[in-house]
């Protein structure tokens, strides 16, 4: 029997939670992607806090009317690094959460690395 997406995406997800963990100095950069949204954080898996957030519903992004979710998921990419990079944080570990590397969740990564962000 097949598995089902959202099984899939979990078996992904731990498989790459065992190699990649954040600390102070490089978090690790988590994204989710629900169907109209998409979610960045900064993680510090050490202490088990969110040093850094960014979402698609935060109000600097909703009220900038953009064509598609790919553009506004560059956009959070943008933020996101911009934040980072106000906290000090020049280098992160991203974690794609099991999503495929490709449209939004490339976007958003694409929109940190133009930021000025390394992974």
């Amino acid at each position: 029997m097949s598995l089902t997406k959202l099984e899939r995406r979990n078996r992904i997800r731990k498989r790459i939670r065992k190699i990649i963990s954040g600390t102070a100095t490089t978090p690790r950069l988590s994204v989710y992607r629900s169907n109209k949204e998409i979610y960045a954080q900064l993680i510090d898996d050490m202490l088990g806090k969110t040093i850094v957030s960014v979402s698609s519903r935060d109000k600097k992004i909703s009220k900038e009317k953009q064509s598609n979710k790919t553009k506004v998921a560059s956009t959070v990419g943008k933020q996101m690094a911009a934040l980072a990079l106000k906290n000090g944080i020049s280098k992160v570990k991203f974690d794609r959460n099991g999503y495929l590397y490709h449209g939004r969740v490339k976007a958003l990564a694409e929109g940190v690395r133009e930021g000025g962000i390394k992974f």
